[in-house]
Formats: structure tokens, C-alpha cells, sequence
């Protein structure tokens, strides 16, 4: 009885120390954290927050507390950056300690942080290197891929013609076509565009962009543990990506029984080759996870952006008749109508050069950007940023910075041309974020933009079924992704 009485005093003693320090911990860490609203035990802020208005809702946040602020999502604390200056010092002028990658749970349940996307530390920078040295082998930004893209092009305007004038959905095409070109980089081998595989996969990713950019998405980010118990699209999505991933393990089973290891054929022959170097290596990065999940992330980040800023285009073409005008002059002027765009091109067409960029910065189709984490406790614009601090670097802030585009609300080219008409680059362009973390694709998407649509605007008169006026461009979502609106046109031959 004693023992028990002196045990009871003794919890009564320690136990309010233990609150106490509890307490005056968080309140200190907090306290030399950026400033932010009062948050509430588990909703946090969501009372200011709205899941389907994310950017409009941190914009207000921003008008009160600064470019770096604190949020809690649900049960996730979070700091956010907004405008040019603050995401540039982050992710560019503190590359190296903003270079983590942030929670992402739709994703994490089947990539597991493998990859070079989910990944963080030696794993990033060992499948980043690779990703980025296997692409540049395979052509990356050069005729190779340049011909893979401009072949491709060919067999998109077959597909159209043969609609032969009737209303299509354009989404369809450029789908193919986009999918296309990453196969054959993952792959080795393009599919014909009815390939019932084929379309599965294109399906299967689509409705992971979909399902990533719906509010229950976003609330499954902000509380994961309880989610993961209750139905939803969240579970749908941790299908389609074992899906996916299925798909994926069984084309590099075939390049395995295929395999010759001095003639590489594609992305995975190349990283299969690497795993057998890097046999008896037990740090290795280079194991069969780590490939299935690098080729599964490349398939979703080399896809649907693309795709959608293309469907983005042509809906912002048809609804300005006047900037249509001047982009089918250039066209005319430098390419004709007798042989296929190519690259070298866009270097003497300035005008839709800067279209293709406005309608990346206008259309904003990764509004929030991937959620970076930092890599060790680092003191940032005078505050104080614990290891592991996740951090959203809105992207949206950036293309709509006032203090670096005029007008940002309005669709407009001369946003990067100069007084005499000529390109004018501008470091606020960031819709493929910066710094260490930027996508590793980014040289493949510039030059399918290109490619496809003045290919397209090259052949084909398009109409759409109302006046030019009446077109919406407002994205069907806006969360993870601003995904365009479906729409059908018609495509008149020249």
C-alpha cells in the first residue's frame, strides 16, 4: 500500500511536469515558427480554409500574414510561401534545405517514397541522376526524342482527320498522343491508338489526376489515419496505381527475359542493366521497387500536365479570335503548311513562343505545387523551421506575382514579348517549380507543347460548337491539378 501511495504521489508530481513541458515545447517551437492563424484541435484551419477554393483561401491568409505563413490542414501543420521572392529563396537561394519531398498520402500508399518523385534524401538524388542521365542518353532535348515526338504528331493528325469534320472530343487524341511519346522512352515501343491496353493505362492514369484533385483528396491529406478506414475515392486511388503498378512489373518482366545488356532498348533496360552492376552493393538505390515505382511516377508526371495544358490551349486560342489571328501568321510566315514543325522553330517564332508560355502561367495546372519538405533545422526569413517541416510553395502565387506580370488575371502573350515583339523570358515562370526539384521532364513537355499544337493549328481550322465569347475556360477542377473542362470541336482541314 505504501508502494502504491508513493507511486500515486509521485505520477501526481510528474505528470503536470510532463503537460507543462509538453506544452511550453510546442509553444516555443510555434512561437519561432512563421506567423498564422489560430488553428483548432483537429480541424485546424479549415474553418478558413475551403478544400475546393485552396489557392483563393491561402491568397487571404497571405493579405494578412506575409509571404511565409503557418497553417494547419486538418492534423498536418504546414508552411506556406507565397509570391516570386519567398518560393525562389526556398526552393532556389536554399535548394539543398528545402529539397525533401512533403506528404503526399494519395500517392504514398502504393510509391512508398520511392522513385524520383516521392523520394527524399540519397534515394532522390540517386534516381534524379539517373532519371535525368538516362533521358539525356536517350535524347532528352535532342533529334531522338525530337523525331519520337514530331512521328507522333503525324499519327495525331491522322486520327483527326479521320473524324472527318464531326465533333470530337480533342482530349482523346492528345491523350494518345502524349502517352505515347513516354512509352516509348519507358518502353521502347509506341501503341496503336485502339490498343485496348493502351487505353486501360490511359484511363487508369486520367482517374488518378481526377480523383488527385478532388476536395476528398485533399481531405485525405489532411487526415490520412482516420480515411484510410472510411470508403471514398481515396481507395479507388490506391487501386488504380497497384493497377498501374501491375502493368509496369509485368513490361519489365518482359525486358528481363528480353534482356541484352550492351543494347538497351529503353528506361528500363537501362535501369535493369544498373541493378546487376550494383549487385552485392546492400546501399544500393538500384533494386526492383525503386525501378517498378521510377517508371510507374514518370508515367504520371510525364502526362497529364502536358495533356492538359494542350487541351488548356486550345480553348484559350478559340476564345481570344484575335490572338488566333496572330499565332496562325507566324505559322504561316516560318513553317507553311508543307512539312511538320519542328523544334528549331520555335527559336523564329517568338509570338507563339510567348503563347505556349502564357498559357502555362495563365492555366496554372499545378496550382500549389508538390509539397517539399526540409531537410534539417534551418532558420528562414528570421523564423525558425524544424527538420521535417512541410512546406506548400505555391506555385499560382508565382504566375500571377503583380510585381512581375501586369494584368495577371487576363490571358494575354505580350506577357513575354518585348516592345519589339521579341520573346522576353521572365524568372517568375515557374510551371515546373525550381530549383533542385524541378521536373526532370521539363525539356520533353516544352517541346511536345510546341510541337503539338502548332501541328494542329498547322492543318486544321477549328470550330467549336458556340461563339468565341461563350467558351469556358474555367477548369472543370482545381485542386491538385487545374484539369480543363471536356468540350468537343470540330476540325476543319486547310
Amino acid at each position: 500500500m505504501i508502494l502504491v501511495g508513493e507511486l500515486t504521489l509521485y505520477l501526481l508530481a510528474v505528470i503536470p511536469v510532463l503537460l507543462f513541458w509538453t506544452f511550453w515545447k510546442n509553444h516555443d517551437e510555434m512561437s519561432r515558427l512563421p506567423p498564422g492563424p489560430v488553428s483548432f484541435p483537429i480541424i485546424g484551419n479549415l474553418h478558413q480554409i475551403k478544400a475546393k477554393e485552396m489557392v483563393n483561401s491561402l491568397k487571404a491568409l497571405s493579405q494578412k500574414y506575409g509571404p511565409v505563413f503557418t497553417v494547419r490542414l486538418g492534423m498536418r501543420r504546414v508552411v506556406v510561401l507565397w509570391g516570386y521572392d519567398a518560393v525562389k529563396e526556398a526552393l532556389v537561394d536554399q535548394g539543398e534545405e528545402f529539397s525533401g519531398r512533403g506528404s503526399m498520402p494519395s500517392f504514398q500508399g502504393v510509391m512508398k517514397g520511392y522513385g524520383p518523385v516521392l523520394s527524399s534524401g540519397n534515394c532522390w538524388k540517386e534516381m534524379r541522376h539517373f532519371t535525368l542521365t538516362t533521358l539525356r542518353n536517350f535524347g532528352m532535348g535532342k533529334r531522338i526524342i525530337e523525331e519520337l515526338v514530331k512521328e507522333e504528331a503525324g499519327y495525331l493528325i491522322a486520327e483527326i482527320e479521320s473524324t472527318k469534320g464531326l465533333p470530337f472530343d480533342p482530349s482523346l487524341y492528345t491523350t494518345n498522343a502524349v502517352f505515347n511519346v513516354i512509352c516509348s522512352i519507358l518502353f521502347g515501343k509506341r501503341f496503336e491508338y485502339h490498343d485496348e491496353e493502351f487505353l486501360e493505362l490511359n484511363e487508369m492514369i486520367h482517374e488518378c489526376a481526377l480523383i488527385s484533385s478532388s476536395w476528398t483528396s485533399q481531405l485525405y491529406h489532411m487526415y490520412t489515419d482516420i480515411m484510410d478506414f472510411l470508403p471514398g475515392s481515396h481507395q479507388k486511388m490506391h487501386q488504380m496505381l497497384s493497377s498501374i503498378e501491375k502493368f509496369v512489373e509485368r513490361k519489365v518482366k518482359t525486358n528481363q527475359e528480353t534482356l541484352d545488356p550492351n543494347s538497351p532498348r529503353d528506361f528500363i533496360d537501362c535501369f535493369l542493366i544498373k541493378m546487376e552492376k550494383e549487385k552485392g552493393n546492400d546501399s544500393t538505390e538500384y533494386f526492383m521497387k525503386n525501378l517498378v515505382i521510377s517508371v510507374l511516377s514518370l508515367l504520371l508526371a510525364g502526362t497529364e500536365s502536358v495533356i492538359s495544358t494542350i487541351n488548356h490551349s486550345l480553348l484559350l486560342i478559340k476564345k481570344h479570335p484575335e490572338i488566333e489571328a496572330k499565332l496562325l501568321a507566324e505559322i504561316d510566315s516560318v513553317i507553311g503548311r508543307d512539312r511538320l514543325p519542328s523544334f528549331d522553330d520555335k527559336n523564329r517564332m517568338p509570338y507563339t513562343d510567348a503563347l505556349i508560355h502564357e498559357v502555362q502561367r495563365f492555366s496554372n495546372i499545378f496550382p500549389l505545387g508538390l509539397p517539399h519538405r526540409v531537410t534539417r533545422d534551418i532558420t528562414f526569413r528570421n523564423f525558425m523551421l524544424p527538420k521535417g517541416t512541410d512546406i506548400i510553395p505555391v506555385l499560382s502565387s508565382v504566375l500571377h506575382d503583380p510585381e512581375h506580370f501586369t494584368d495577371t488575371e487576363t490571358f494575354d502573350p505580350g506577357h513575354f514579348l518585348d516592345e519589339n515583339g521579341c520573346f522576353k523570358s521572365n524568372d517568375a515562370f515557374m510551371p515546373f517549380s525550381a530549383g533542385k526539384r524541378i521536373c526532370p521532364g521539363e525539356g520533353l513537355a516544352r517541346m511536345e507543347l510546341f510541337i503539338y499544337i502548332t501541328t494542329i493549328l498547322q492543318k486544321f481550322k477549328l470550330q467549336f460548337p458556340c461563339d468565341p465569347k461563350d467558351i469556358d475556360i474555367r477548369p472543370r477542377l482545381n485542386g491538385f491539378l487545374n484539369i480543363p473542362v471536356s468540350y468537343t470541336l470540330r476540325a476543319i482541314p486547310h
